[in-house]
């Protein structure tokens, strides 16, 4: 596997080793001991989501207080652009933003740790496949406003994206509950 470091930190780019013929390929999507000693990456993840979306599609940027989870994020069909935003106010890069082009052809994986808001834009029709270090708790579960001047996420946007209304009455980055 191939670790590349995004400009925030914790957030890592994974390329993992794929074999390749004329039959097709294979590759480990999954390796708690090569995570752990190529990547420095010692999760146990306890929940995987599947998410399909239209191309347009934006959800997030999503975060749970309380029970923050630490997220593996692949696209198995198509592409999308994948944000992680710090909310770790003890961190040298809180309120900054990284943001990256995971999608099938490049069968890259983003390891985005707790602490962190996260959300996608689907620049194809996508399926995004995530393991999650904590399960879901909607008590805790909270939304910034994916569009927040304040963190001038520069999403890849043709025209307006296609938001559910939880996401569209997201919070201000100035008014989110955030990590210590």
């Amino acid at each position: 596997m191939r670790v590349q470091r995004a400009e925030i930190a914790d957030v890592l780019l994974l390329e993992p080793r794929v074999f390749e013929d004329a039959r097709g390929f294979n590759f480990e999507s999954y390796n708690r001991r090569a995570l752990r000693e190529e990547a420095g990456i010692d999760a146990q993840f306890v929940q995987d989501n599947r998410s399909g979306s239209l191309r347009g599609v934006l959800r997030g940027l999503h975060y749970q207080v309380g029970r923050p989870q630490g997220k593996l994020v692949c696209a198995l069909r198509g592409e999308i652009y994948d944000v992680a935003v710090d909310l770790r106010r003890s961190s040298p890069t809180f309120g900054k933003w990284a943001g990256f082009r995971l999608s099938e052809a490049n069968r890259l994986m983003a390891w985005i740790p707790a602490g962190f808001a996260h959300g996608f834009l689907a620049l194809s029709d996508a399926e995004v496949f995530y393991r999650l270090t904590d399960f879901w708790a909607p008590e805790s579960e909270r939304t910034i406003l994916w569009s927040d001047k304040r963190l001038g996420i520069a999403w890849p946007l043709e025209g307006e994206p296609i938001v559910s209304a939880r996401d569209a009455r997201g919070v201000p980055f100035e008014q989110a509950e955030l990590y210590p």
